[in-house]
């Protein structure tokens, strides 16, 4: 199997729906078990081959660069690269893969941000992972299912969930939506992709636009891919109730850090504490998430939320 060595992380969206935890982070930046959510997509992504990875960045950009709050890069330094919106990104280092951060002050949508960060991808295949869900799904087969195919993009998918927008016969998808007229969806599209270079010379220049009139295209001409995931686990965290399901259910480290401070007299139940976390005497802390450094007073009850 031929090895993807390029991931684009989308970081730039809003987050509305999980305010008000995104009104102190980025939603990719929001703690998921100590670690920024983000970066467990990192993780899988350098377990399959990826050494470099791309951001792109709008709301809150700063907190990208905070040691205490990011990726717990300290070495940031402006890129060589420039993206086609005019912007010098920044670079720092990642368990030794270069991240460059491509920031948009004006949100440019999924379509444009591709476009605004081809002088990274050059001619290079890449790996897009959505900033703002959790997944463990084996990716080494939708690669493998991109590099055997003359497909410009290759989608993963899932057969269970809401929005189920998407129809596709023997590896190719036929409509989106059903804005072709095609046929109804069947499944649901994961946020996870991959697209050869190619895909540029569908995206406008210089314009705020969604990936999806590119796909569209690629249909008409039979060139977008797609590959059935079923294994794994595919989380998305849209809102502060499913945020704290997440806790509850994936159970991906210890919930309680080692560098959280939890007093003698304080309750903690099915609950998240995050490292320098404090807990005072007292305090109650239940079926809730506490994010790093935040603190729970004495006598406290925090019952089905989130500290921040």
């Amino acid at each position: 199997m031929r090895v993807i060595q390029k991931a684009f992380m989308l970081g730039a969206g809003l987050g509305t729906r999980l305010r008000p935890l995104t009104e102190r982070l980025p939603k990719p930046l929001v703690p998921l078990f100590h670690r920024p959510l983000v970066e467990w997509g990192m993780v899988a992504c350098r377990e399959l081959g990826v050494r470099e990875f791309a951001i792109n960045t709008h709301h809150l950009p700063e907190a990208w660069q905070a040691k205490d709050r990011g990726l717990g890069i300290g070495d940031w330094r402006e890129s060589e690269l420039v993206g086609a919106n005019g912007e010098r990104g920044m670079v720092g280092s990642w368990e030794d893969c270069p991240v460059h951060l491509f920031h948009e002050a004006e949100l440019l949508e999924t379509g444009g941000g591709i476009k605004n960060i081809a002088s990274w991808i050059g001619d290079d295949d890449v790996l897009v992972h959505n900033g703002d869900i959790y997944s463990s799904m084996p990716l080494g087969r939708l690669i493998e299912a991109h590099e055997a195919s003359d497909h410009i993009a290759t989608l993963a998918l899932r057969s269970e969930g809401v929005a189920k927008h998407i129809a596709h016969v023997d590896g190719r998808v036929t409509d989106i939506r059903r804005m072709l007229g095609h046929a109804d969806g069947s499944h649901v599209f994961s946020g996870l992709y991959c697209f050869s270079p190619e895909l540029l010379e569908f995206l406008p220049e210089g314009e705020k636009v969604s990936v999806i009139p590119a796909f569209l295209e690629l249909i008409k001409l039979g060139k977008l891919g797609c590959v059935v995931i079923d294994d794994g686990i595919w989380f998305d965290l849209g809102d502060p109730a499913s945020y704290l399901t997440a806790h509850r259910e994936l159970g991906l480290a210890d919930p309680v850090h080692v560098d959280a401070v939890i007093a003698a007299g304080a309750q903690v139940e099915r609950s998240v504490i995050g490292p320098r976390a404090t807990i005072a005497d007292g305090a109650v802390v239940r079926d809730s998430v506490v994010w790093p450094g935040a603190d729970v007073g004495a006598d406290e009850s925090l019952v089905g939320e989130v500290r921040m």
